[in-house]
């Protein structure tokens, strides 16, 4: 996930983002997706949202506003989030977390699981589903009968909009031509022209679901391997530090925690987090 890209041109079609009225969506966006969004933002979310309120004949951001908190705040505030994000991922990206995932990770997970231990894995912010496929694709390679063991998967995203393209799990064909012949799906049949599914025995290992991480997670148990990549980047300092502890805290002693290549590890939870590889950590409390 990153905050809204590449600038667009700015059509307001007579509806006015006012500097105050920026200043509320951006609040709203801090408070409630922990996104940090600078006033050079205000032409792109003014073009994205003047387009929505045209269509839905909102003549004003106060009414608009208004909607945030109001009878169908759920579906408004999925929708802003969807604007005010770009969803970029693709199967086996950066490639070294997945080679120390195979070789490092996953080996004695696999055996612990075969003796009855509890195997979590989590894609944190995993957008479309991509990055949940191809850890499923390295576990089956590793251990074809994964579904025989307590080992799971979760894949969690902010936008439930983005979580039901995982979980549908078809893509376009030139997606999959990226994948390492070691690791080439028998793609099902998707429902659109040039289309393929990701194949049953992925998809039935991996559980998706609805989490903002900057809110308190709901999780009993601990996971042994936390992905949340090209997230943290885009909150501030304060936001971020918070959530690496909180990863830190999910993390079992001895867990992998694999971050975005332009994000570092800071405050708290770096005294704890052990770097061993390019954006990769090894949890060592006490």
């Amino acid at each position: 996930m990153s905050i809204a890209g590449p600038v667009e041109s700015f059509d307001g079609g007579g509806i006015v983002l006012s500097d105050q009225d920026f200043e509320a969506v951006a609040q709203f966006a801090y408070k409630h997706f922990g996104l940090a969004m600078s006033p050079s933002k205000k032409p792109l979310v003014s073009s994205r949202l003047s387009r929505k309120l045209r269509k839905q004949n909102i003549t004003d951001f106060k009414e608009y506003l208004k909607r945030l908190d109001g009878q169908n705040a759920d579906h408004e505030r999925s929708e802003l989030l969807s604007l005010l994000t770009t969803n970029v991922t693709q199967f086996f990206r950066e490639p070294h977390h997945f080679e120390t995932l195979r070789q490092d990770v996953l080996p004695p997970l696999i055996e612990r699981a075969k003796k009855g231990g509890r195997v979590r894995i989590w894609s944190a912010g995993c957008s479309i589903g991509q990055e949940p496929y191809t850890i499923a694709a390295i576990l089956h390679d590793l251990c074809p009968d994964a579904d025989r063991y307590d080992i799971k998967i979760l894949g969690t995203d902010i936008d439930p909009v983005v979580v039901r393209t995982a979980e549908e799990a078809q893509y376009p064909l030139e997606d999959f031509e990226g994948i390492p012949q070691q690791y080439k799906m028998q793609l099902e049949p998707g429902n659109k022209s040039e289309t393929g599914r990701v194949p049953q025995h992925l998809r039935k290992l991996v559980t998706y679901g609805v989490l903002n991480l900057i809110q308190p997670f709901p999780f009993k148990g601990k996971f042994d391997a936390i992905f949340c990549r090209n997230v943290a980047i885009y909150f501030d300092n304060q936001t971020q530090q918070k959530v690496w502890q909180a990863f830190q805290r999910t993390l079992t002693p001895g867990g992998y925690l694999f971050i975005g290549h332009s994000e570092r590890m800071s405050g708290p939870a770096a005294q704890y987090m052990k770097t061993v590889g390019i954006t990769t950590y090894v949890n060592t409390p006490g």
